[in-house]
């Protein structure tokens, strides 16, 4: 009878210290998230602050998710950031891709690891099967709602400097596509078409350059805020006026709400808006398990300088 009692407690003692560690187990790996993030820096533009900070706001250690980001306007510095992220063995990989070439093979790994992509903000050229869905702006449809924009103002003539973003990037090639083909058609002169990389102080060279050479000018088309700031100051240093009643037609695109203000005081005449905001769409997909379409599109709209509310920057613009 003792010997029974004796086994019966040490039973239950191996039974309390199994459960006991099944549970410290269950703590450390259950319900914590593993997330890679993989964008283009803070410091690109305000489109992108407040793209960085809707990730940090919706992913947080406090909801469960163990985060790690990592930042670059190169896309070899991004694939190898990746690379890591599926070393270290993250559960998901948020990618906002620096170009759109060269994916495929991490992409594969993270498949063969069982890590599901999520592309938002921009496309890559990867077959879908790699990834499971893209939450990204329509950026070919940004640049075609621009042209036509630009199209619609009867200028006598369009003699254009086109600064472009990134070269390969999503964003720089959608926003390009639509001014090249009328270019291309001969009713758009290219006086001069170079990328600033979404910088302020390169796209201020470039029009300076212009300004300099004599060339003539009517319309700066510059894919993002920043970069038509850089171009406004030039006009400006060089006493050439610009927007609603100026010689020059200026031209940006995300939305900042300063730049905003600069279509309400009609210094620029348009501005093309990007969303930032694709963080709470991808969790949402996360947490339901339920991918409604492989691609999203976010709703966008070009805001003209003489229909501008402040009602309009009060509800689309970023920023401060």
């Amino acid at each position: 009878m003792k010997k029974s009692v004796i086994v019966a407690v040490a039973l239950m003692c191996v039974a309390s210290l199994f459960v006991s560690c099944s549970k410290k187990s269950a703590k450390k790996g259950d319900g914590t998230i593993k997330i890679g993030i993989v964008n283009n820096p803070p410091s690109e533009s305000g489109y992108r602050a407040a793209n960085v900070k809707d990730f940090e706001t919706v992913f947080t250690a406090a909801k469960g998710y163990d985060v790690k980001s990592f930042y670059s306007l190169k896309n070899d510095e991004q694939l190898n950031a990746a690379s890591q992220f599926i070393t270290e063995g993250v559960d998901y990989i948020l990618l906002s891709a620096a170009a759109t070439d060269g994916w495929d093979s991490v992409l594969k790994k993270a498949q063969k690891a069982g890590i599901k992509v999520f592309l938002f903000d921009r496309m890559i050229n990867v077959s879908e099967d790699l990834y499971e869905a893209a939450v990204v702006s329509d950026m070919a449809k940004e640049g075609e709602t621009a042209v036509s924009w630009l199209k619609a103002q009867n200028l006598s003539e369009y003699n254009v400097i086109h600064i472009q973003g990134a070269m390969g990037s999503d964003a720089q090639i959608g926003r390009t596509g639509a001014l090249d083909a009328e270019f291309a058609k001969g009713t758009m002169k290219k006086v001069v078409q170079q990328t600033a990389t979404w910088d302020e102080a390169e796209a201020k060279k470039i029009v300076e350059s212009v300004i300099n050479s004599g060339d003539d000018f009517n319309v700066i088309y510059a894919e993002n805020d920043g970069m038509a700031k850089g171009a406004v100051a030039a006009l400006d240093e060089a006493g050439i006026t610009h927007g609603v009643n100026g010689k020059v037609v200026v031209m940006g695109f995300d939305c900042n709400k300063w730049a905003l203000r600069e279509l309400l005081a009609g210094n620029w005449n348009y501005d093309g808006q990007c969303s930032p905001f694709q963080a709470s769409v991808i969790e949402n997909m996360i947490k339901s398990g339920n991918v409604p379409s492989k691609k999203i599109i976010s709703e966008e709209k070009g805001f003209d300088a003489k229909k501008l509310t402040q009602s309009d920057i009060d509800t689309y613009g970023l920023g401060d």
